[in-house]
């Protein structure tokens, strides 16, 4: 029982663990001497332990009963997320469909793309990615130029170019924002697709990370054929349906932090043994520091689940979470570096994937420069940027913004 549960939750919190259990032995092996290597054969073993986990209940969680999830709320989402982690074995592999993209199909879509989608997503047989960001349209969203254009026959032709998609690799169908009409207002003239990956004129191009893995990819679209059927949220609505995708990432990003093993005890539990850093005040100090950061999140994500349990959705201050855990997970990698030498870095060491990972974490979910802007903009009224590229100076554009010269 953790200190800070009610008696359902801890209730909840055995059952999870009594499961996981029961079944670890079915998780594929992703880390240490016995792990898994070949990457085909890591999406296929991850493919089923998600099926595992859907049929357990522990996947989809919060989703409505009649789609296969459990209606539980997302207080019981972080328990879960928390007794995995708690027993070092994977979690869901389609984080992003499962979390983001059927919530949104959930919302928006057809009883007939509800009824051919939902499941399959749900159980791991089919790997969705969401294709929004662009090379000219990341922070400004609204921005995307990849065009879809209506058939006569009610079919669309869809070209254009989506970068930094996760997972596109090995994804069967992609959410996807496009420009329908180039005429009216950018935000009014988008509409959401479902395309499928291996449609003809798919091509996908690996981006190769530092970590040695093309989790990144960029996405080229040249002239797909899309059938009506596949327009979700309406023709036009395409704005709303993306927000609707965006407000399941930020929860998805806040509720999945507790389940990314980035935690203190953990980080503490390796330098310990270490009999020179556990005597080092250096080291006590970078810990300290690391730890004050990390159990600031913990408190945040408290504050974001009330707010959820209300029924109301946590604001842009929710990024400053994903910034501070990113930075402090850093931090503690560069750190256990620091006093493990290269034994922290050996192919197959728990620390080396982290390390080498996290840099290009700091882009997901919006780069950290975005968030801050965004935070300090619309959270703590600060004035924007200057906007340099406009010629203005710095001092007029202050004045002229309402903020002292």
């Amino acid at each position: 029982m953790d200190l800070d549960d009610t008696p359902e939750q801890a209730a909840y919190r055995a059952q999870v663990r009594s499961w996981l259990e029961e079944h670890a032995s079915e998780a594929p092996i992703l880390q240490g001497p016995d792990a898994i290597r070949d990457e085909d054969e890591i999406i296929a073993a991850r493919r089923v332990w998600q099926g595992k986990l859907a049929e357990g209940g522990l996947a989809g969680l919060t989703w409505p009963k009649e789609y296969g999830g459990q209606g539980l709320g997302p207080i019981e989402q972080v328990i879960a997320n928390q007794e995995i982690a708690r027993a070092k074995l994977p979690g869901i592999l389609d984080a992003i469909g499962v979390g983001m993209l059927g919530p949104t199909i959930i919302a928006h879509g057809t009883d007939e793309q509800k009824s051919r989608y939902l499941a399959p997503l749900l159980h791991g047989d089919e790997v969705w990615c969401q294709l929004f960001s662009e090379p000219a349209a990341g922070s400004d969203l609204a921005a995307v130029q990849a065009r879809a254009r209506l058939q006569d026959d009610g079919s669309w032709r869809l070209s254009g170019q989506k970068v930094w998609t996760t997972n596109a690799q090995f994804a069967a169908y992609g959410l996807l924002l496009a420009r329908t009409d180039p005429d009216v207002p950018k935000h009014k003239g988008l509409t959401m697709f479902l395309v499928p990956m291996d449609a003809e004129g798919v091509t996908v191009r690996g981006l190769r990370q530092i970590s040695g893995e093309a989790e990144f990819n960029e996405v080229f679209f040249d002239d797909v054929a899309l059938d009506a059927g596949a327009v979700v949220g309406g023709v036009g609505n395409g704005w709303g349906t993306a927000l609707t995708t965006l407000m399941f990432e930020r929860v998805t990003i806040g509720l999945g932090s507790e389940g990314m093993g980035y935690n203190s005890t953990r980080f503490a539990s390796a330098l310990a043994a270490d009999e020179h850093a556990r005597r080092d005040p250096e080291v006590r100090h970078r810990l300290g520091e690391i730890a004050a950061e990390l159990l600031a999140i913990r408190f945040t994500g408290y504050r974001t689940l009330t707010a959820l349990q209300k029924g109301q959705v946590p604001g842009p201050e929710s990024g400053l979470a994903k910034v501070t855990l990113v930075s402090g997970a850093i931090k503690a990698g560069d750190l256990i570096a620091d006093v493990l030498g290269p034994d922290a870095l050996q192919e197959g060491s728990e620390w080396a994937y982290m390390i080498s990972f996290l840099p290009g974490l700091k882009s997901a979910g919006g780069t950290e420069e975005i968030l801050r802007n965004t935070i300090g903009e619309r959270v703590l009224g600060l004035p924007p940027e200057p906007r340099l590229d406009k010629g203005i100076p710095f001092s007029e554009l202050r004045s002229k913004e309402g903020a002292p010269a």
